[in-house]
């Protein structure tokens, strides 16, 4: 299938109004295709995501849960986390975040599936990879600010999660359902 036509918009300002580690957003003025113009439009810069699809060598997969307080609740999550400066591809990202989050490592690894939270107003990707054959390397090291606990689920629970919505944040729940249809668990 051929990509769609690209028309570009023509930024004619930028303006930031926040510049925070996970809080960066500016407004575009901005001139359509067309020649219509948009005086107000918000895009939020965020670096490059990571998420890890990992599964063990005997088969079960790793998930966290922790609390996230914008919608105060706390579900299963694949491991996740923001690239950061010092790694040297997105792979070794999600292989840091992965060791960090639950102390497992190793294994064959392969990128899986690119995505976008939400094209329209973010600037960032998210790299989902599947890890197969991880095993436990050590104890987990989470970020300052990350509080949560290391969960090993069988397939059974997995599938369960998926079609009881326990999977909250999309960008996991993608990843998950591909995986599901790729190996016919439904």
């Amino acid at each position: 299938m051929e990509k769609p036509n690209h028309r570009k918009w023509k930024v004619l300002s930028r303006e930031y109004l926040a510049r925070e580690p996970w809080f960066t957003v500016r407004r575009d003025r901005v001139e359509l295709p067309d020649g219509r113009q948009i005086p107000g439009y918000y895009v939020f810069e965020y670096p490059a995501w990571v998420n890890v699809l990992a599964r063990t060598a005997d088969g079960l997969y790793l998930f966290v849960s922790q609390y996230r307080h914008g919608l105060g609740e706390t579900h299963y999550e694949l491991v996740a986390g923001v690239s950061e400066a010092s790694d040297a591809g997105m792979e070794a990202a999600a292989r840091r975040e992965l060791a960090e989050e639950t102390g497992y490592g190793g294994g064959c690894w392969r990128l899986y599936m690119t995505l976008s939270a939400n094209p329209a107003t973010t600037n960032n990707l998210t790299y989902c990879f599947l890890a197969e054959g991880v095993e436990r390397l050590g104890e987990p090291r989470p970020d300052a600010t990350e509080d949560l606990d290391v969960h090993l689920l069988t397939e059974s629970q997995v599938r369960e999660l998926l079609c009881g919505d326990g999977i909250r944040q999309a960008l996991h729940a993608a990843p998950l359902w591909k995986y599901a249809a790729e190996r016919r668990w439904f």
